[in-house]
Formats: C-alpha cells, structure tokens, sequence
C-alpha cells in the first residue's frame, strides 16, 4: 500500500512538471505562496531527509550532488520547514531537475520499503515528540505532506494557466 501511495504521488508530480517552464514553475498567486518549484523541491526534500535519516543514510540531496545541481543560496540541509516568502521565491529550477530529484528519491523509497518487516513499523524512529513518533506514523505523515504539497502544486500550476502563464 505504501508503494502504491507512492507511485499515485509520483504520477501528480510529473503532471504538474510536464511541459512547465520556468514562469510557470515560479509563479505564486500572491507574493506570500509556495511556488510550484518550491512545492516539489520541499516535498522532495522532506521525503528524502525523512526517510533516510531513519536508516542513518545521507541523503541524496547532499550526498548524490542534488544540492549541486540545484545551487540554492541557503543552508544545504534545508527541507523549506519554517522558510520565509523570500526564501520559497529562492527555489528556481528547471522541471527535468525537480523531476531529476523526485525521481531518485522516490527510486530510493520503492527499494527500501520492501526491506522494512513488520516489526519495523513499530520501531521508534524520533524521540523529540511526545509521544516518539514510530516508523509507521513517521511513514503516515510524510506521504501525507507529499501528497498534500503535490495536489498544491497542481492547484498552482491551473491558478498559473488561467493567469495566462
């Protein structure tokens, strides 16, 4: 089910990122907005930190030059969490870049996910919260960010349509 959930996000992804350019992937209906390439750059981000600080992986961003690739001009372990304006409107990047990223984290994901056993799902994965957040909720809640930030994406890019963009 989690490797469904997966691909269904996956798919809206590369929707939103087909054919997109530049002025469709800045755009925000108010100045104070996330952008579409913000949008999958954050979502991205927060699957592949997520994740993989789990299993004590770097991630791809740093460790597979994403963070290169893209050459934003803030801190490298940055996920978007708690960014300004300002910053979402940093985040510039052609579609087959986000597309790149999406790609490979996701490729990650579907190959780790059939090495988790059930009792896994149960395995305290972040004690900072009360109650310490299990690898089932820390799963949960980042499919449900994704997939919240991808439908916002593709609000954005029929907001940017029918601005004319």
């Amino acid at each position: 089910m989690i490797a469904e959930a997966c691909g269904r996000i996956r798919s809206i992804v590369h929707v939103v990122l087909a054919d997109t350019g530049e002025d469709v992937l800045t755009f925000g209906p108010d100045p104070e907005t996330n952008s579409i390439a913000w949008l999958i750059w954050h979502l991205t981000g927060v699957q592949d930190d997520h994740l993989f600080e789990i299993e004590n992986e770097d991630q791809l961003w740093r460790s597979a030059g994403w963070a290169d690739r893209f050459a934003l001009p803030f801190d490298r372990a940055a996920t978007g969490y708690g960014q300004t304006a300002e910053g979402v409107g940093q985040v510039c990047a052609d579609a087959s870049v986000l597309a790149g990223y999406y790609d490979a984290v996701h490729s990650r994901t579907i190959a780790w996910l059939p090495t988790l056993t059930t009792a896994d799902f149960s395995r305290v994965v972040d004690t900072r919260w009360t109650p310490p957040v299990t690898l089932a909720v820390r799963l949960v809640s980042v499919l449900t960010d994704d997939l919240q930030h991808a439908g916002q994406a593709g609000y954005v890019r029929g907001l940017a349509g029918r601005a004319g963009r």
